[in-house]
Parts: C-alpha cells; structure tokens; sequence
C-alpha cells in the first residue's frame, strides 16, 4: 500500500521536474527526497522517474501512479472540505426520520427553516414508528428523530437523549352526519357504543385503552387500520370514528368533524431525540423543531 506522503512526493517531483525542486517545495532535505523515492520505485516494482542530466521525468510506470496519486490526493482534500463543513454544521448529510404525524406539518416547518439558514446541509428522511426510529439511532442510521409515546410509551435508550418538544392533544374524528358532530367538545362516555377506527387492538395497553377505562367502558368493536389516510377514510364512509392527534388537524378530510374529548382528554408528549454526541446540523434543527413546536 503507498503512504500518502509518498504519493505527494511523487506529485511534486514531477511538478517541479527534479528532486532539489521537491525538497524545497515540500521542506525536505534533497537525500530525503532520494531516499523515499528509491524506497517508492521498489514499492511500484520500477523505476518511476528517468535520471536526466537537467532533472527527471515520470517513465510509464511514473506515468500511471501519478495519474492515480493525484486523483487520491485529490479527494482526500474533498473529504476534508467536507469533515470540516460537517463539524461546523455548513455541509454534509443529515439523516433524519419522523412519525407520520409529525410529517404533516412540524418536521416541514422546521426543516424548511433549516434549509434557508444551511442550504450546503443534505437531507434525508425516514418515517416510521416511534420505537423503530429510537433503534435507528441506537444503530447510528439516523443523526435525529421525532418521536412520541404514543399509543405504548417511550422508553429510555441509553446513548440517546429526548427532549419534550409539545403536549399534543388527542382529537375524534367524526362525520358531518353524526349526532355529536356539532358539539364542539364531546365526553368519552358518550361514545362508548361507537366503533373505533385506530391502529392498535382494543386489548393494547396503550393511552387510549387507559382513557377508555377511565371512562368506563371498552369499545364494542375495533377495526384495525395502519394508515391515517385508511383512518379518515373509514370515518368518513361512517364506518367508524378515529382519535387523530392535533398535529394531525390540517390533514383530516373535509368530510370529518373534529371534537375535544372533555374530562381529562388523552394526550400524548412529542419529543425530538438525538444521540448522546448529535451532529451540529442536528442540534439546529432539534432547536428549529422546538420553535415550531411553539
């Protein structure tokens, strides 16, 4: 393998045409100079420069390492351009994911404003689960992610770090027709006959079964759908009504009635979660995500 320092004496001894000229570029002493060549002829299994009475000139072999020293060189300063725009928080990748809900508008938001203040910062985005997102930073995959305790909680990971960023209230969603469509605010006992249209079986110990029990009953029917766009669509056809979180208001269908839940309504705690040793890019935009957040 050559060493870089070797490959940047052969660039510059073909630069200034003779081995006295590549001592006083690169401050060595000419028998240095002699010495680490002979060392990198032997290395390339050939000569690499031809002795002339005035100087030397890169034989074929020379020719080749040259052209392959000079593009290695070459990137190895690319590189550190770019670890140094990384470490400063001006350059590089940020990789970053969200639950789908955190999608709509509070992870836009803020990194819309992220992109106007470090436009050289790439971007990359993820959605899933809260949990899956917590393990793809574990596993250095993600550099931040929002995430929630919602439906299960939000366990704590050693070497990742969460900050609360809102309390986001838990809404239902209701079709036009619907009795209780007008009311503004409806109790959760008063929907204890409805079919309930979410994510997670009725027997999960998530903060809505919680809510339910508090309100003393359990739903006489759940239907299971992952997507919010299934979910609204359901509520919409009148098939069922859907708990949709605030941050998720402005995506709900024309078709559907937003209500408060009375007494004490669910909610849940949206944080942003960083490793324990975040990037400068994900420390803005973690700080971005909390004015957003409001």
């Amino acid at each position: 393998m050559f060493e870089t320092d070797a490959l940047r004496l052969l660039v510059a001894v073909t630069d200034t045409g003779s081995f006295t000229g590549a001592a006083l570029k690169l401050n060595y002493t000419q028998s240095a100079v002699s010495r680490r060549i002979a060392s990198l002829e032997r290395q390339a299994g050939g000569p690499l420069f031809e002795r002339l009475p005035r100087g030397v000139r890169l034989t074929p072999a020379g020719r080749v390492l040259h052209l392959r020293a000079v593009e290695v060189l070459d990137g190895l300063t690319r590189a550190s351009h770019e670890l140094a725009a990384l470490h400063a928080g001006r350059g590089g990748l940020l990789r970053v994911g969200a639950f789908a809900t955190a999608n709509i508008s509070l992870m836009p938001g803020a990194l819309s404003a992220f992109g106007r203040t470090r436009p050289g910062v790439g971007i990359t985005v993820v959605e899933g689960r809260s949990g899956t997102l917590v393990d793809r930073l574990v596993d250095g995959s993600l550099d931040l992610a929002v995430v929630s305790d919602y439906p299960s909680g939000l366990p704590a990971t050693e070497g990742v770090t969460t900050y609360p960023l809102r309390e986001d209230e838990l809404l239902v969603a209701l079709r036009h027709e619907h009795p209780l469509a007008g009311a503004g605010t409806v109790e959760l006992r008063d929907l204890r006959d409805e079919v309930w249209v979410q994510d997670a079986p009725a027997d999960s110990p998530a903060l809505l079964g919680d809510a339910w029990a508090r309100a003393g009953f359990r739903p006489r029917r759940v239907i299971r759908v992952a997507e919010w766009a299934g979910k609204f669509g359901y509520a919409a056809a009148g098939l069922g009504i859907a708990l949709v979180p605030a941050l998720a208001a402005r995506a709900v269908p024309a078709g559907l009635v937003l209500c408060r839940l009375g007494g004490l309504p669910p909610h849940r705690t949206v944080h942003v979660a960083l490793p324990d040793a975040p990037l400068p890019a994900a420390v803005e935009l973690r700080d971005l995500l909390r004015a957003a957040a409001g």
